[in-house]
């Protein structure tokens, strides 16, 4: 028996975990998910989504994505850092992203960056437009190591208890090795700097012997700090070698993000680790760093989930790509940016349309085969 309370959302094509239901109903009650059925309710204020598709709420882990505000151009700070969360977060829930993982970098990256006033900047943002109630999505952080950087522990430490930052990952973005094995590709992604190729090169030699003297040790602190806290989940970046993954493996790590080469990706899906992989490489058709395909690891059964990385958009959109582009199914292509990724954070609670989970939901229309968000939903609340 329905309330008078009660959001009912009908004729849809609602994607469960394991089904498309055609002209399905689902039936929200204080922010849960209450009933699901295959047919069309016609109780009084049902919302008729007109055969779109409901999907649950979409889980991103790593979006680099509020870097983007905080610092609009090169050396430019937004002079208003909750006005740039705020602006953040509503092109994420726009994007039918309910759950997010800000993924903010721990490291200096150079003596003129300023990524550690960022840093600041950014947290303490999210936390106060968080609990200000200023934000659609539910905001969670992600600290990205980086390793090789000279003052990424002492930027980390201050973070490592903190409720907000669920999850840890270790980079080395060093230059000839993991993401960037092909030196030619990070001179073209470092191409807005401006440097000549002199500079260049001096940057490289530089970022080489910081990799020699710190990498080791800080990998070691930064994983001591990590261990401090039962609930924290380690992840690695750019696994390239299958040593890389079992290094990975020895330390803990249950997460291999954006693996670069398909032995790398292959090695850790059959150990146990979850492999992510951006979702800009699905819609692109590959990789930016001329790495690893992601469509390849689809078809292959060893991708579990998406991150969006730099376009929120994309999430939505590669999910109903995989689709076309591999043999997946609809609710197994979605899970990749939903129950997969929200298992891995250690969120049981949503990710999927199911009784007694969170009413997070988005409201999918095709237009020229292309998904767009329409309506999102947050604890049963219209967001978007």
């Amino acid at each position: 028996m329905n309330s008078a309370t009660d959001l009912i959302l009908t004729n849809a094509r609602v994607v469960t975990r394991d089904d498309v239901l055609t002209g399905g109903t689902v039936v929200v009650r204080d922010g849960l998910i209450a009933d699901i059925d295959d047919r069309p309710s016609g109780a009084p204020g049902a919302l008729d989504l007109a055969g779109d598709y409901l999907l649950p709420g979409l889980v991103e882990m790593h979006t680099d994505h509020l870097e983007r505000h905080l610092m609009p151009r090169p050396k430019v700070i937004w002079p208003s850092p909750v006005a740039a969360v705020v602006a953040h977060d509503a092109q994420i829930a726009a994007a039918g992203i309910t759950t997010v993982f800000d993924a903010i970098a721990c490291g200096q990256y150079s003596d003129g960056s300023l990524r550690r006033q960022m840093l600041t900047d950014e947290i303490a943002a999210v936390k106060h437009a968080r609990a200000e109630g200023l934000l659609r999505a539910d905001h969670w952080l992600h600290l990205r190591c980086e390793v090789a950087d000279p003052c990424v522990v002492e930027i980390f430490e201050p973070y490592r208890a903190d409720p907000l930052v669920r999850l840890v990952s270790l980079m080395d973005h060093t230059p000839g090795q993991r993401q960037w094995s092909d030196i030619s590709k990070l001179r073209q992604f470092d191409s807005d700097q401006g440097w000549t190729e002199a500079e260049f090169e001096a940057r490289v030699r530089e970022r080489l012997a910081d990799q020699a003297r710190f990498a080791h040790r800080h990998r070691l602190q930064v994983l001591e700090l990590v261990r401090e806290r039962s609930d924290l989940i380690l992840a690695t970046h750019d696994d390239t070698t299958e040593a890389h993954v079992d290094e990975a493996l020895s330390e803990g790590a249950t997460i291999s993000e954006f693996p670069t080469t398909f032995n790398a990706a292959t090695k850790a899906h059959g150990a146990g680790m979850k492999t992510i992989m951006g979702a800009p490489n699905v819609v692109r058709g590959g990789s930016h760093s001329g790495n690893v395909s992601a469509i390849e690891l689809a078809r292959a059964r060893v991708l579990d989930g998406l991150s969006s990385d730099y376009v929120p958009a994309s999430l939505l959109q590669a999910a109903f790509a995989l689709t076309d582009l591999t043999d997946l199914s609809l609710p197994a292509s979605v899970a990749l940016v939903s129950a997969n990724v929200a298992d891995m954070v250690g969120l049981p609670d949503r990710g999927r349309l199911a009784p007694g989970l969170k009413a997070d939901m988005v409201r999918v229309h095709l237009a020229d085969g292309i998904p767009m968000a329409r309506h999102v939903w947050r604890d049963g609340v219209r967001v978007c």
